[in-house]
């Protein structure tokens, strides 16, 4: 049996602020003495169909609780996410639709049970109390705050003094996002810090409705592979979990020796004393950083799918960079052009390389694009010649290509 005291330092590993965390030592104790488990609530807007391992920091620790015999409720917020949380945005943003959300919802529960041990997760909806509200009471809800206070949200506080417009929907959100907590009755909630102002109106509600008031757990924000901004999809510096294995690895490799400790912090499950010994490797030069980083890239994917498919993705990406070979697993794809040639960077969008012309020919410009192992240098390069030839973009991108021209 895990002591309180223990089960307090395990839950706090990574955390980054826990308020209040005398209400949390009460709750487990109170939950110990009861026999009953806490409702551990954590909530993610489906506004993207891929989990990353930005939200995985969030879902471990989630895990975390379960292992320690309590509830966890993972709220997909298929309504809030029509709404789109305002955090952290310098304009309104763009509503999604229910089928948009009604899949990555779908998504978004095979991707977090990698994760999660199913027989002890409860999937909530929020739409299953949110869309049967009526207009009385929503204004009631909304009754319970006012306009200053929703102004104290920084956000906010920055759109409202560059008189940049929020919509009266955007203040629902955190209020709603509260609501939640009400409803589900849940004893603690997780989060990242971008969401301290939502998650402490939750507790404010709670209060308001005569229920125990929920502890927050905020944990940090996980930095995306350029290693400035959050890990985001819209910023695609993103690691998906369910991305292929190479790919995982590729991008884990790609990321800098200073943020390499940050995602062995956050996202590795070595000990403290193990993540230690590393740090101290890496300042003595004992550990070299590339190895470092390659026993990260390999635990990040076997976590995710296996230790055969972590060391076959270490091995591709060895015979690639160490070596400077080609993949084996190539596809090869046959092209047909309509006239007698082809611009570079369109081949590259078509080939689905690049996401747009305008990247083709900046990576082109960049000298970051190969044909049959030559640089190509010009932006505006045209392929003119029928035949197959394999093309190379960026560090990780490879096509096997036979072009047939019909003038």
């Amino acid at each position: 049996m895990i002591s309180i005291d223990e089960q307090i330092k395990m839950l706090g590993r990574g955390v980054t602020e826990i308020l209040p965390e005398a209400e949390l030592k009460a709750k487990l104790e109170k939950a110990a003495k009861e026999g009953r488990p806490l409702r551990i609530k954590a909530g993610f807007d489906p506004t993207a169909p891929d989990i990353h391992l930005g939200h995985t920091v969030l879902i471990h620790k989630m895990r975390q609780f379960q292992e320690l015999g309590h509830e966890v409720q993972f709220l997909i917020g298929d309504f809030t996410g029509m709404i789109g949380d305002p955090t952290g945005k310098s304009e309104t943003r763009k509503q999604m639709t229910k089928e948009d959300v009604a899949e990555n919802s779908r998504t978004y529960q095979e991707q977090a049970f990698k994760i999660l041990d199913p027989e002890k997760t409860k999937i909530v909806f929020n739409s299953e109390w949110l869309s049967t509200m009526t207009l009385d009471e929503i204004i009631r809800l909304a009754a319970k705050q006012t306009v200053a206070r929703m102004l104290e949200r920084d956000d906010f506080k920055k759109r409202y003094a560059a008189e940049q417009p929020i919509g009266i929907h955007e203040f629902l959100y955190p209020l709603i996002q509260g609501y939640d907590s009400v409803m589900m009755k849940a004893d603690i909630e997780l989060g990242g810090t971008d969401q301290k102002f939502n998650m402490l109106m939750g507790r404010e509600l709670q209060r308001e409705c005569s229920q125990e008031p929920q502890v927050v757990i905020m944990l940090p924000l996980l930095e995306g592979t350029d290693g400035v901004n959050k890990m985001s999809k819209s910023l695609n510096n993103y690691i998906g979990i369910s991305e292929p294995p190479s790919e995982i690895f590729g991008k884990v490799m790609s990321i800098s020796d200073e943020l390499m400790i940050r995602y062995y912090e956050l996202v590795s499950s070595k000990s403290l004393k193990e993540i230690g010994s590393v740090k101290n490797g890496l300042k003595i030069g004992s550990i070299h950083p590339m190895d470092a980083k390659k026993d990260l890239a390999c635990e990040i994917v076997e976590r995710y799918y296996s230790a055969e498919d972590a060391a076959v993705a270490r091995e591709g990406f060895e015979k690639v960079f160490r070596d400077r070979g080609n993949p084996d697993d190539i596809e090869e794809v046959s092209i047909n052009i309509e006239g007698d040639s082809v611009w570079l960077p369109a081949l590259l969008a078509r080939l689905d390389m690049v996401k747009s012309n305008s990247e083709g020919r900046r990576l082109v410009k960049q000298g970051a694009v190969s044909i049959d192992g030559e640089k190509v240098l010009d932006e505006n390069h045209h392929m003119d010649k029928a035949g197959k030839f394999l093309i190379k973009a960026g560090k990780r991108r490879f096509a096997k290509v036979i072009l047939d021209f019909k003038v």
